[in-house]
This record gives structure tokens, C-alpha cells and sequence, in this order.
């Protein structure tokens, strides 16, 4: 791949090192940071996270990357947290998340397992980042709340009711799964997201 500025978003609230790993296997390298001038200047960034929306929100704010991240014209990949922060809103803890996508981050209904953990189907496959990715292809999840279907799902998956695997709009790309924990398939998402 030819030699690009990655930036990987750190606000202490991200599995910022296996996505770096998960580069460096496609022979990327990324550069883990919160300053808001590498991320501006950055080719592409990805916004990862895990943990609670809430304390999440605060710690992007205190470097002031809630105001940043909605701004950046380069592709932005959300994974996660960082899909579920991209929305309006969150019931978690009732978190007003960053807005660009508008649509809210809904809690599952204890009707099963919650957090909803493991290998799951997706399709409707929609825009660059599914080239070359068969339609009910497994990737993996490990999350409490999900995005419903939307006018921005860019992939579903079902579990205890259909939602957004994936979320696109303009440069915004977003999943709930973990692309660095989605062997094969995940690497071929990383690397189309790249190559955008």
C-alpha cells in the first residue's frame, strides 16, 4: 500500500492497539494521538472505542476532539463506541454524542445475552468499504447498545432485531463490529478503508 498519514484517535477509551496491529499486518503504519494538528493534517483517521458513552464523551472533550471530529474532510472510520459516539444520541447514560450521523444509539432489550458477543452474519452490503466482501460474511461484536436501520446503514446484522452493522455518510464510515478482531474479512475492510 502506498506510504499514508494514519492517524488513530486516542482518548484513552480505545482498543487503539489492536487496530494498530491490525494495520501494521497490512504493512500500515499508524500513529496513536489525540493533537488536534497530526489529526487535521492526517490522510485518514480512525476513531475507535470501547467502554461507557458518557465518561467517552468527556474525555474527547477535554482535548476539545468532540468539536474536531465532526469537522475533518478526510475519510473518518468509527468502530464500536466510535460509531455509537458519531450518532445524536446515546441512552447510554443519556449521551449527547457528536451528531453526524442523525440517528440514536438505542440499548437492546434483555429478550437475550446483553452485551450481544460473538461472530454475526452481515449483509446489505453498501459502498466502498464491502468491495469485495460476500454478502453474510462473519464478523465479530462485542457491544450493549446498537444503531437501528437508518437512511445511513451501509450494512445490517441481526441479533434480537435487525440494526446497523455499518454506517456511511459522506466521509464518515462507521462499524459496530471490530474490523482488527474480524480476521480475513475485517483485514479486507481495514484495507479498503485505506485505500479510499
Amino acid at each position: 500500500m502506498n506510504k499514508q498519514n494514519i492517524v488513530i484517535i486516542d482518548y484513552e477509551a480505545g482498543n487503539v492497539q489492536s487496530v494498530k496491529f491490525a494495520l501494521e499486518r497490512l504493512g500500515v503504519s499508524a500513529e496513536i494521538t489525540n493533537c488536534e494538528e497530526t489529526i487535521r493534517k492526517a490522510d485518514k483517521v480512525i476513531f475507535p472505542g470501547v467502554g461507557e458513552a458518557t465518561w467517552a464523551m468527556n474525555a474527547l472533550k477535554k482535548n476539545g476532539l468532540d468539536k474536531l471530529i465532526p469537522q475533518l474532510k478526510q475519510p473518518v472510520l468509527g468502530i464500536c463506541l466510535g460509531m455509537q459516539l458519531m450518532c445524536e444520541q446515546s441512552e447510554e447514560g443519556n449521551t449527547k454524542g457528536l451528531g453526524i450521523f442523525p440517528v440514536e444509539t438505542l440499548r437492546f432489550p434483555a429478550e437475550d445475552k446483553v452485551p450481544h458477543m460473538g461472530w454475526n452474519q452481515i449483509k446489505q452490503l453498501k459502498g466502498k468499504l464491502f468491495e469485495g466482501i460476500d454478502v453474510e460474511s462473519f464478523v465479530y461484536f462485542v457491544h450493549s447498545f446498537y444503531v437501528p436501520l437508518n437512511d445511513y446503514s451501509a450494512a445490517e446484522t441481526y441479533y434480537i432485531r435487525s440494526f446497523s452493522a455499518s454506517l456511511q455518510k459522506d466521509n464518515f464510515y462507521a462499524c459496530q463490529f471490530h474490523p482488527e478482531k474480524s480476521g480475513d474479512i475485517g483485514q479486507q475492510i481495514l484495507s479498503n478503508f485505506i485505500k479510499l
